[in-house]
């Protein structure tokens, strides 16, 4: 009888990594057929994605149109700082993101979910700039101690949460529709402005946050090796919609902060 060394036994199955043992489903012919089924349902998705904003840049479009000195004067109150940081925090998130699938197809596990957490990162700095330093002094006049632009207003003296917020008098109230009460307003029709501003940068918003949820989910696999060059669809797919969302906000931002 002879005895087989350890060390050139074939692998069994249940010792490869996920990624290596996955299998296509039955109705698929092949992985790639699979794959490719995929990434095609996905564009799909995303052309719906498309028509969604495009609604909302023909609406932009439209008011613009009709109330040029509402857009202006509302554009006036954007600081094109805040949204110029949040492009770049995108764009390096979108980076990113693509590195990530190079390294699932390279097996760099390590870096994989590097990536993965630097993309989150990033979607999360996003979303703290956008409600902090944007929406939350415009809305109802109280500014985060470290914004800069507290320093150009008359601080009332009131503060919460322990003096991270202070609160401006007269600032708020720049609400869409019926909700605002902004005192001085140059124009009759800005709540239109308002309108349009909160609902195309509120749901790109809420578009970013489902990507961090994706996202995390991609990294809570990636800890149990479910990608590798044998299988990272899923890598794939949230990457199409993750650069998506990043170009989405390409269009919004010169739209909405550098009108004036």
């Amino acid at each position: 009888m002879t005895t087989i060394d350890a060390a050139h036994r074939l692998p069994r199955p249940e010792d490869l990594p996920p990624h290596e043992r996955h299998v296509h489903q039955p109705h698929w012919r092949t992985k790639e057929a699979e794959f490719d089924a995929a990434k095609f349902g996905m564009w799909l998705f995303l052309a719906t994605e498309v028509l969604l904003f495009s609604g909302m840049f023909c609406a932009y479009a439209v008011f613009r149109m009709l109330h040029p000195d509402a857009w202006t004067n509302g554009s006036h109150y954007l600081d094109w700082k805040w949204g110029g940081l949040n492009t770049i925090v995108l764009l390096v998130s979108s980076f990113t993101m693509a590195m990530s699938i190079h390294n699932a197809q390279k097996n760099q596990q390590g870096w994989l979910k590097f990536n993965l957490c630097f993309t989150i990162l990033c979607a999360l700095a996003f979303v703290f700039i956008k409600f902090t330093f944007e929406y939350t002094p415009k809305w109802s006049g109280w500014f985060f101690f470290l914004d800069p632009a507290l320093h150009h207003h008359v601080d009332s003296g009131r503060t919460a949460l322990g003096g991270l917020f202070h609160f401006v008098e007269g600032y708020g109230g720049k609400r869409p529709g019926s909700l605002f009460a902004y005192p001085f307003a140059e124009s009759p029709y800005e709540p239109i402005w308002w309108s349009v501003y909160y609902i195309s940068t509120g749901i790109h918003a809420l578009h970013v946050l489902i990507g961090v949820g994706l996202i995390s989910w991609l990294l809570w696999r990636a800890q149990r090796r479910h990608f590798g060059p044998g299988h990272y669809t899923a890598v794939e797919i949230v990457g199409l919609y993750w650069h998506i969302v990043d170009m989405i906000w390409i269009f919004l931002f010169p739209l909405l902060y550098l009108i004036h």
